[in-house]
C-alpha cells in the first residue's frame, strides 16, 4: 500500500511539460538565429564539437531529477503492517422528498434546504456505518448507494434540487421499496430508513411498502418538513422568485404537512416520528435513536503502519544531477571521428 504525506506537492510535476516546451522553444528561437549569420551547415562545421543530443540528454536528465524531487517533497509511504481493525454500524438511507411542495418555504429558507442542511449535520455525526441516498418526487431514484465515503455523500447531498425529477408527485412507497432493495443485507437489523418529506402522498400505498420493509428488519423514521399551517409554492425563473404555483383555475396551490400520514409511516416502520421547525431541525432526536440501536461488526484490512520513502527519491535525484552536471556538452571524440557516409571536412 502506497500513499503520499503530502499529497498536494505532486501538482509541481505540472511545470515539466513547461521546462520541455522552453526547451524546444529556445532550439527553435536559436536555430532562427543562428540562420541570420549564414548557412546552418556551414555554421555546424565551425563548431564541430556541439553535441545537439547532449543537450537534449542534460534537459531529459534534469528534468527527471525534478519530477524525483517533486516526489520527495510529497514523500511516499508504504504500508508496512496489516491489521484487522474491528469496527461496528448500521446501514442508513436517507430518502428526500424532491417534489414541488418542498418549496414551500414555511421553513427556513425553504423545506428542500432545509433539509439538506439537517442531512448533512447528521452525515458529521456518522463514523462507522454506511450511508445511501434516495431522491424521491413522482419516482424514487438512488442517489448514492450505500458506502462509507462520507465527503461523497455531501458533495452528492448539495446537488439535490427540486428540479432534479421532471415526473412530480410524492411516491413514498417508491422510496420506501427502493431503499429496501438497497438494503440487501441477510440479517433483519442493522438497516434503517431516513424518510424526509412533507408527507402529502398522492402515488401510491406507502403504509403497506413501510410494513412490508418492516418485516426485513428495516425501522423507518420519519421527519415531517413543513408546518400544520402551510404555504404556497414559490416559482423561481433565475434565481428570482417571480410568484406562486397556481393550478389551471388560477387560484395559488397551498402545501402543509401532512403529520398523521407521517405518524403512521413512523408507527408502520417501527420508527419514530419527529417534526422540523425553524428552531430545531429534528435530525438529532433520530440520531439518538439510531445510537440506540444494534450494530453490526465487521472487521476491515487497514494499514496501521507507514514508513517514509522519500529519501530514495532524493537519492535518485542527486545521482540524475551530478549526472547532469558531468555531462559535457561536446561531442565524444571517439564518435567525431565516426563519417560512414564520408564527408569531406
Amino acid at each position: 500500500m502506497i500513499r503520499f504525506a503530502h499529497i498536494l506537492y505532486l501538482y509541481g510535476l505540472i511545470a515539466i511539460p513547461i521546462i520541455i516546451l522552453l526547451f524546444l522553444l529556445m532550439k527553435f528561437w536559436k536555430k532562427r538565429a543562428l540562420r541570420t549569420f549564414g548557412d546552418t551547415l556551414i555554421l555546424n562545421k565551425l563548431f564541430p564539437d556541439v553535441s545537439n543530443t547532449k543537450i537534449a540528454w542534460k534537459m531529459i536528465i534534469f528534468s527527471l531529477a525534478y519530477a524525483m524531487v517533486v516526489i520527495g517533497i510529497a514523500d511516499p509511504q508504504v504500508g508496512t503492517k496489516l491489521e484487522e481493525v474491528k469496527r461496528s454500524g448500521i446501514d442508513i438511507i436517507i430518502a428526500i422528498d424532491v417534489s414541488n411542495s418542498m418549496k414551500c418555504e414555511d421553513i427556513k429558507p425553504s423545506r428542500i434546504e432545509r433539509a439538506k442542511q439537517s442531512v448533512s449535520r447528521l452525515i458529521d455525526k456518522l463514523q462507522n456505518d454506511r450511508i445511501g441516498l434516495i431522491v424521491f418526487a413522482g419516482k424514487a431514484y438512488v442517489q448514492l448507494p450505500l458506502t462509507t465515503d462520507f465527503a461523497a455523500a455531501k458533495l452528492l447531498l448539495s446537488t439535490v434540487d427540486c428540479d432534479l425529477i421532471p415526473t412530480q408527485g410524492t411516491a413514498i412507497g417508491n422510496a420506501i421499496e427502493l431503499a429496501q432493495k438497497s438494503l440487501v443485507e441477510k440479517e433483519k437489523k442493522y438497516k434503517c430508513l431516513i424518510l424526509i418529506t412533507d408527507g402529502e402522498n398522492h402515488e401510491d400505498d406507502a403504509i403497506t411498502a413501510a410494513k412490508a420493509a418492516t418485516e426485513e428488519g428495516i425501522v423507518i423514521h420519519t421527519v415531517g418538513m413543513g408546518t400544520v399551517e402551510g404555504g404556497p409554492i414559490p416559482v423561481y425563473q433565475g434565481g428570482v422568485r417571480t410568484g406562486f404555483r397556481k393550478d389551471n383555475e388560477g387560484h395559488v396551490v397551498g402545501t402543509k404537512l401532512d403529520a398523521s400520514m407521517m405518524q403512521q409511516l413512523a408507527a408502520a416502520g417501527n420508527g419514530t416520528f419527529v417534526r422540523a421547525s425553524n428552531s430545531d431541525d429534528a435530525l438529532s432526536t433520530i440520531m439518538k435513536e439510531i445510537n440506540r440501536m444494534e450494530k453490526k461488526k465487521y472487521g476491515e484490512k487497514e494499514y496501521s503502519q507507514y514508513e517514509d520513502r522519500f529519501q530514495l527519491f532524493f537519492s535518485a535525484a542527486f545521482i540524475l544531477l551530478l549526472i547532469e552536471f558531468l555531462m559535457s556538452e561536446r561531442r565524444n571524440k571517439w564518435v567525431a571521428k565516426i563519417n560512414l557516409f564520408g564527408e569531406n571536412k
